[in-house]
């Protein structure tokens, strides 16, 4: 049984940090693949950050690259997703997905993941 659970989203004003966390079981130590997602009411689903949990490689979406760090606990058992340098655009749903694997090594391709977590909310303040 595969289960993935977010949780850290709240109320963040722009230039702010938020870490999120995603918990995923049901998956083997070197073989499990995660990556966070997110999207805006009205748009498409768009691939954010990406990690091989055995092997500790780590991907990233171009309009986040530099200022988010997908990283994993010593356990393996939690992964993260450090958010800096927060803008407007981020203030969005968040969910994490599972796959067993990268099918051609494409983390970025939606169809690669069977396994998705509810969603945490990440929302703008003033």
């Amino acid at each position: 049984q595969v289960q993935l659970v977010e949780s850290g989203g709240g109320s963040v004003q722009a230039g702010g940090s938020l870490t999120l966390s995603c918990v995923a079981s049901g998956y083997t130590y070197n073989n499990r693949y995660i990556s966070w997602w997110r999207q805006a009411p009205g748009k498409q689903r768009e691939a954010v950050a990406a990690i091989a949990i055995g092997y500790g490689n780590t991907f990233y979406a171009e309009t986040v690259k530099g200022r988010f760090i997908i990283s994993r606990d010593t356990t393996a058992t939690t992964v993260y997703l450090q958010m800096n340098s927060l803008k407007p655009g981020d203030s969005v749903m968040y969910l994490c997905a599972g796959s067993t694997r990268w099918y051609g090594g494409y983390w970025w391709k939606e169809a690669q993941y069977s396994d998705w977590g509810r969603g945490t909310q990440v929302t703008g303040s003033s």
